[in-house]
């Protein structure tokens, strides 16, 4: 199988694709860590995050939000980059497992759906306000909060092109 297949294998667009995947790595008692984020321009913040995030367990699932719903989120002109190539970017990294899309403004069903053992969020968040807090602590899990690199944001580097443009 060639990289580029290997990649795209790891892109889940209905979350029930996932179910025998997870099944077998809980099965093998394997520590899934959770995040999700639209992930519009991935830059350094985003990847030290990932990375950090993905150290704590075994397998890293990445919650995609669909091009609708960060455009919900994010206003009218975002995405910059469609959901496809957000999510081949992503599960490109080394160390993510799984890339899931996601069409609702939260990410709480696929949460419910997924049941990692570590859900990790920016430090941005109080870990009691995280959006599937109470899934992960009923099955006795751990919420995360990192911190952000000061200076990188998406929204911050297309101000920035729009600036110089």
């Amino acid at each position: 199988m060639d990289k580029l297949q290997l990649i795209k294998n790891k892109i889940i667009f209905k979350k029930e694709d996932a179910y025998n995947l997870l099944q077998t790595w809980r099965f093998k008692e394997e520590k899934i860590v959770f995040s999700n984020g639209c992930f519009d321009i991935v830059h350094r913040g985003h990847l030290e995050y990932l990375a950090s995030a993905a150290s704590m367990g075994n397998k890293m699932i990445i919650g995609l939000n669909t091009d609708a719903s960060t455009q919900r989120l994010k206003g009218p002109t975002r995405p910059i980059n469609d959901e496809y190539s957000r999510a081949l970017l992503l599960a490109s990294l080394g160390f993510v497992d799984m890339v899931i899309l996601f069409e609702e403004d939260t990410p709480y069903n696929l949460i419910d759906f997924v049941q990692p053992d570590i859900l990790v969020k920016g430090s941005d968040y109080n870990a009691e306000d995280i959006v599937g807090y109470d899934i992960v602590k009923a099955k006795g899990g751990e919420i995360k909060t990192l911190d952000f690199i000061q200076g990188f944001s998406s929204t911050g580097i297309i101000k920035k092109i729009q600036r110089e443009g």
